[in-house]
């Protein structure tokens, strides 16, 4: 029954930590601009907070119930890599947008299923990966090619 008791208390007590955590990386965040302009020219404008960290970059979106239409998250990365997300923990539909050193959008996996544990993958190596609202590229146009305008594309080493 103890042992019962130590197990329950642990897994509380790991779901204030990641509760306080998620909270607190939301209201501390950075936000920055990002820009997607579209092989026709068209530029969409989103605000969008960094995973920089290894830390950030194992978090990411997790735990999130809603994010404004706008927003998004960007991963970096140390170099390029091909690059692997899965959607645990995750609680809303993400299109991840896989971006090389030069700002290009080389693919895009739209609508990633919440709470999945199947891996998604760049397929190609990629510096950033921009996770936006499930359906958003697709709405607003955004396809493989496009160029992403943000101060770490052009800094990133390829």
């Amino acid at each position: 029954m103890k042992i019962f008791v130590n197990v329950i208390m642990v897994g509380l007590m790991t779901l204030a930590g990641v509760s306080y955590f998620t909270k607190a990386a939301r209201a501390d965040a950075h936000v920055e601009k990002l820009e997607i302009t579209s092989k026709d020219g068209k530029k969409h404008d989103f605000e969008i907070e960094i995973a920089a960290t290894e830390i950030d970059r194992e978090v990411g979106l997790m735990f999130r119930e809603h994010m404004d239409a706008d927003h998004g998250m960007l991963f970096e990365m140390d170099s390029a890599e091909i690059t692997r997300f899965w959607m645990k923990n995750t609680l809303i539909p993400l299109d991840m947008l896989f971006i090389g050193a030069d700002g290009t959008i080389k693919t895009i996996h739209e609508n990633a299923v919440p709470k999945s544990l199947d891996a998604v993958s760049s397929d190609v190596p990629v510096t950033g990966v921009l996770e936006l609202n499930g359906g958003r590229a697709k709405a607003l146009g955004i396809a493989a090619g496009d160029k992403v305008t943000h101060p770490f594309f052009g800094a990133a080493k390829k």
